[in-house]
């Protein structure tokens, strides 16, 4: 028991259950499709595996009797907005999800689409958004405007506002990690790495602070059901978004360093032989 809450009790809200179901069935159809036709070199199982995953820590995320416990205490709202951001969206972006969904689709809807991403208009605005110092802000703004406590308040307030603040999480650390994982030329997974560091750095910074703050910044978790109180529920959240998030981004820094040597590597061999 966490908080009050058994771990049977798993909140089955429709308008996360549906989507999440619409998603995976949508992605699996498209595996389907493409393995048919001899994709596999496209999207692996490995991809397969990491979307999978993606998709279940998104359910523990906001399913799970941890979500339940996010109403009662920061340190499990803390840890869900991580699954999400620092977990969740890493894995999902793994998966080639984009690739796949497209094959989903009807021939002539998949026409459709292909040629709506090829038009300049789309180009210069994902260009615009997926560069990875765009990125990066995006996700940084995101992550300490929703800290904000007023803003944070109003989340915990209203359901439209919480559903909105892990919609942006989401959304931006989709849109950070594919940045971060698929740069446009091996040249800039060197800014990869920057930042993936840089991140860890202001994220464990903000972290820090709301670890070292003399009083609770949100008072709506002011009576947690626990044997603690408010302070050291926050201190709690405050460790979790500086030791371990900062400790995933850091790794994924290192794995993108190893892939860069490696790559780096392969493109000095392939020179000398010729």
């Amino acid at each position: 028991m966490y908080a009050g809450v058994t771990f049977s009790d798993w909140a089955l809200e429709p308008s996360i259950v549906v989507p999440l179901l619409l998603t995976a069935a949508w992605y699996a159809a498209g595996v389907r499709i493409l393995w048919s036709q001899g994709g596999r070199r496209v999207v692996d199982s490995r991809a397969v595996i990491s979307f999978a995953a993606g998709c279940a820590v998104l359910a523990l995320a906001l399913l799970s009797p941890l979500h339940e416990a996010s109403e009662r205490l920061f340190s499990a709202h803390m840890i869900q907005h991580e699954l999400l951001m620092v977990v969740a969206a890493p894995l999902l972006i793994l998966g080639k999800p984009a690739v796949v969904m497209l094959w989903a689709m009807p021939s002539q809807g998949r026409m459709l689409v292909a040629g709506a991403i090829r038009s300049s208009a789309w180009r210069d605005i994902w260009r615009a958004v997926s560069r990875p110092m765009t990125a990066w802000l995006i996700h940084a703004v995101v992550i300490w405007g929703w800290h904000l406590p007023v803003l944070f308040q109003a989340a915990l307030r209203s359901d439209a506002m919480h559903g909105l603040q892990h919609l942006s999480f989401l959304a931006s650390a989709l849109l950070f990690w594919w940045a971060i994982l698929h740069p446009r030329r091996q040249a800039a997974l060197g800014l990869s790495v920057l930042f993936l560091f840089t991140t860890a750095l202001h994220t464990g910074v903000l972290g820090a602070l709301i670890t070292f703050a003399r009083t609770p910044w949100y008072p709506a978790y002011v009576a947690p059901a626990t044997g603690w109180g408010p302070l050291e529920d926050q201190q709690l959240a405050g460790l979790v978004m500086w030791i371990p998030a900062s400790l995933a981004y850091l790794v994924a820094a290192l794995v993108i360093v190893r892939r860069w040597l490696s790559e780096s590597e392969g493109s000095v061999v392939r020179a000398e032989a010729f």
